[in-house]
């Protein structure tokens, strides 16, 4: 709390100096503090403030304010909230980003404090009880949408209100249904399936039972038929029917209004719009017709500010737009990515500099002062895999990739391009980690062959190893770990680069000892260090760090008067690893001798400072959708574990470094999941000022490792499931355990080639995936090639990764698809041609079924049956084994409810 004037209102005492949420409500025009055991329940006739405050690695908090109103708010209570919400963002200094919520329309961000989900109550907040009176329990009727956070909308209970795109709730005495539209997606089904949870549990005390009903399925069911009784018997669902939902509608323009006094609106500009237009001591109104934003300069008044919030309500009226359009309050300074992307070339932030002497003084003098101020704006690098693992080093050249022997693999040249395969110990077998790594000066055929290559290597070995991309002068500190000493010279052995050298008539800059060669030497430690030969000019220096020049006479060890003793250490270290012979003269920043500027062309000035990045206070995660080869992506708030979806892939935006995680269940192979990757540093869409040479790693499901894993609270047994989504849901709803009999590093991800176009992700995915060659991990002990007869099917040409040239992910080309189908080890496994996974539950469809026995079929069996449909295991089984194990027919089996059929299939191990 930055201060607490007489303007603000007691109850705000204390507000925000903590992480996590604070809420108020309204009641009889006065604000009161909502206790934490009432958190997430919301009366429709109240209206309610919401703080959210995250404490960042630097200890200073965000913040975001969010006032919620019912539907039967009061008009007095409604213009309060407002105004609280407002003093509340004053109180904490004006940092705040303030949303303004509406029952029924929330904001995905304010829904993701809340999971599952938020179910108004009629009636009012008493602050003595915390309920309304009169509340009591009556059968209802919920209709949910979202695949990430749900929204949740209690609707008229009868037929009408049913439709085929979204996924019903009905909440009886005794039993609690879930309808699923047969236009909804597995993701929207498994979320729902979460709300079911949090009523069995809020309402019923977890003491009734759950059924699932699909739309279109009634009969040989007799949930189904107790569904429907409920509304007085079955009839379909008309075909027209509409969601639920409001759509959102496409913005066709935006327009910048200046809010005057009085409320009154002045359109300032419309379309293409840029920061100058926004005077830092008015208000202005920006109208994206589905959204509004209301931008405050820092110099307005507390009054201007409150005139802005009642001119936008007053706008919403009188042109009548809809309750679903949201409004963002902003002030100057902390402008959101959605409100800077409509306009052009909104002005990116410098990165803070600072000098590496006065840091520490600096932080001490304020700790004096009670502020708790960290001394260095530095990340804990650690390494977060076993770096004493086997590394091997394949450079590419002329579209070939060669092993490098041992004694040169940490010898690379800025000119070429590399594959790294790093083999560690993990839990319980080898990992491995794959890097191709692209020289400053390599050129772009070499790079398309590197990860050509990667591809290919990594499809030979067993299981799905991390697979990543990484640029000279971007690599992370992971990569400087697996190497543990590295050098980088400047220059290139590859015949492409050799060969541009001759055609510009370029000096060849490789490294010899007869030229003159600066080195700039960095590092952790002794397990993590490296030297990198710059241009050999003065203005390469920085106060920083610790360099050897290397003129062909002699050899100057110079050592910056900001570098510290492990730097020092480090420098010793590097000169003995790149020649032992070599006898430095060390010398000291400012003590130059002239022959050391002569060989650097000359003293000029240079940098006496290090670039110090700000805090990255914490990653972002995004859903992507491939729709018909645009890229849609929803950014996941407050995201968990529980948000990676098998059937999605989704990016996890760290800022230094991007992963591309891959579900199980999608359709989207390594390969098209890096071109998704790119597109989203092209996208920029949190503006960030992203490089494209960000590192990027793929992380396919079941194996991820830990440097990806750190940013969750990881649950393993959670990475080894069974199943789609909703499978897994409704297994862990009903007690079961869908935890895998079979490693998942032998599954592959099920789907095409192509990219995963909506209507994909609409049906059931079997979860059982391709097999995956169990040879071990191969000795590469000479040339690869793409063009050898050795060559895996799975790997394309160079020529199909188009991953350079911003060109989007296609749905596949028939030489891909051939290639692919070639490989009868490789296909997609498939269900049984009369095993539909929208076929009618219950009913016995096990004709002409492949047969197993029983000990095979079985969850935990020691040679277990593939490419079945693992919900189903006793289809599989012979009449004759099917009677002697179950005691009865599977036509008896299968006219039993469905809770008893499961119940049977858990008792024998097949469930």
């Amino acid at each position: 709390m930055s201060r607490l004037s007489k303007d603000i209102d007691p109850a705000f005492q204390g507000a925000g100096t903590k992480g996590g949420l604070e809420i108020w409500c309204i009641e009889n025009l006065r604000l009161v503090r909502v206790p934490r055991a009432s958190h997430g329940k919301f009366y429709s006739g109240s209206a309610y403030i919401v703080l959210n405050t995250v404490v960042g690695k630097s200890g200073s908090p965000q913040h975001s304010i969010h006032y919620w109103l019912g539907t039967d708010v009061k008009e007095d209570d409604l213009a309060l909230a407002s105004d609280k919400a407002l003093e509340l963002d004053e109180a904490l200094g004006s940092c705040a980003v303030q949303y303004r919520e509406v029952q029924g329309q929330e904001t995905e961000k304010f829904l993701s404090f809340f999971k599952p989900c938020i179910i108004p109550i009629e009636g009012v907040y008493k602050s003595e009880t915390g309920i309304s009176n009169g509340e009591k329990y009556c059968i209802s009727l919920f209709a949910c949408k979202g695949e990430h956070v749900v929204h949740v909308k209690e609707v008229a209970f009868g037929r009408s209100s049913l439709n085929h795109y979204d996924v019903f709730i009905l909440d009886t005495a005794s039993k609690i249904f879930l309808f699923s539209g047969c236009n909804s997606s597995i993701q929207e089904r498994a979320r729902a399936l979460e709300v079911v949870h949090y009523i069995k549990e809020n309402k019923h005390h977890g003491n009734c039972e759950v059924a699932t009903i699909e739309d279109g399925k009634f009969v040989g069911d007799a949930d189904v038929g107790e569904f429907w009784s409920f509304f007085g018997g079955y009839a379909p669902i008309p075909r027209d029917s509409t969601s639920a939902f409001e759509k959102q509608e496409i913005v066709q323009s935006v327009k910048l209004f200046r809010i005057m006094t009085q409320g009154k609106l002045f359109e300032v500009a419309k379309e293409l719009l840029n920061r100058e237009l926004l005077d830092k001591d008015k208000c202005y109104m920006l109208d994206c017709h589905t959204e509004i934003f209301v931008w405050m300069g820092r110099c307005t008044s507390m009054t201007e500010r409150k005139s802005s919030i009642s001119a936008t309500e007053d706008f919403l009226r009188n042109e009548g737009r809809s309750t679903s359009t949201h409004v963002t309050l902003l002030t100057e300074g902390l402008e959101t990515a959605r409100f800077k992307s409509n306009f052009v070339n909104w002005p990116k932030k410098e990165e803070l500099k600072l000098y590496e002497e006065g840091r520490g003084k600096v932080a001490a003098m304020f700790k004096q002062h009670g502020y708790d101020v960290k001394e260095l704006l530095e990340d804990d690098h650690e390494p977060l895999i076993n770096c004493r693992g086997t590394i091997k080093v394949l450079q590419v050249n002329s579209g070939e990739a060669y092993l490098i022997p041992l004694p040169d693999q940490s010898k690379l040249f800025s000119g070429d391009c590399y594959i790294v395969q790093y083999t560690y110990p993990g839990k319980g077998r080898d990992e491995n980690l794959f890097y191709a790594w692209f020289g400053r000066a390599s050129q772009m055929e070499d790079r398309v062959d590197a990860l050509s290559h990667m591809y290919a290597i990594a499809d030979s070995t067993r299981g799905f190893p991390t697979l990543a991309q990484v640029y000279q002068d971007n690599e992370p500190e992971q990569f400087f770990s697996v190497f543990q000493t590295l050098i980088v010279f400047k220059g290139g052995k590859s015949s492409r680069y050799k060969k541009l050298i001759a055609e510009t008539g370029m000096p060849d800059e490789t490294f010899d000892e007869t030229k003159t060669a600066l080195f700039r030497v960095q590092g952790k430690n002794s397990n993590n260090m490296q030297a990198i030969q710059v241009d050999q000019v003065s203005s390469s220096l920085n106060s920083s760090y610790c360099y050897i020049l290397q003129t062909g006479l002699s050899v100057f060890a110079w050592i910056g008067n900001l570098s510290s003793t492990e730097d020092h250490e480090l420098l010793d270290r590097m000169i003995e690893i790149i020649n032992p012979t070599w006898q430095p003269v060390s010398i000291r920043e400012g003590s130059e001798p002239d022959i050391f500027w002569q060989a650097l062309g000359g003293k000029t000035e240079y940098p006496k400072e290090k670039k110090v990045k700000q805090y990255i206070e914490g990653p972002h995660l995004f859903a992507v959708t491939l729709i018909e080869g645009d890229i849609k992506l929803k950014e996941i708030y407050n995201f968990t574990q529980g948000d990676l979806t098998t059937e999605d892939v989704l990016i996890l935006d760290c800022q230094s470094e991007l992963y591309v995680w891959i579900g199980r269940l999608s359709s989207v192979t390594s390969k098209e999941a890096h071109i998704l990757g790119q597109k989203f540093l092209e996208m920029d869409i949190l503006c960030e000022g992203l490089p494209q040479e960000t590192p990027m790693y793929m992380v396919v499901e079941g194996q991820e490792p830990p440097f990806f894993t750190r940013h969750f609270s990881w649950d393993p047994s959670q990475a080894i499931m069974h199943g789609n989504s909703f499978e897994r849901k409704l297994s862990l709803l009903k007690g079961g355990s869908q935890q895998s009999e079979v490693s998942v590093r032998n599954s592959w991800p099920a789907g095409s080639r192509g990219g995963t176009p909506e209507g994909s992700r609409r049906n059931s995915i079997s979860s059982n995936g391709r097999a995956k060659s169990a040879s071990p991990i191969p000795n590469v002990l000479g040339v690869i090639s793409c063009t050898s007869e050795n060559q895996l099917p799975y790997s394309p040409s160079p020529a199909e990764v188009k991953l350079f040239a911003g060109s989007s992910p296609q749905n596949g080309s028939s030489d891909d698809s051939s290639a692919f189908a070639s490989s009868p080890a490789l296909q997609p496994m498939a269900p049984p041609d009369n095993v539909r996974v929208d076929q009618v539950e219950g009913s016995d469809a096990s004709d002409n079924l492949s047969i197993y026995p029983y000990e095979r079929l079985k969850v935990r069996s020691v040679d277990p049956v593939t490419g079945i449909d693992i919900t189903r295991r006793e289809a599989y089984l012979s009449e004759e084994e099917f009677r002697e194990i179950f005691g009865i027919t599977k036509t008896a089996f299968y006219q039993l409810p469905k809770w008893r059929q499961n119940k049977l299939k858990m008792s024998l191990h097949l469930f």
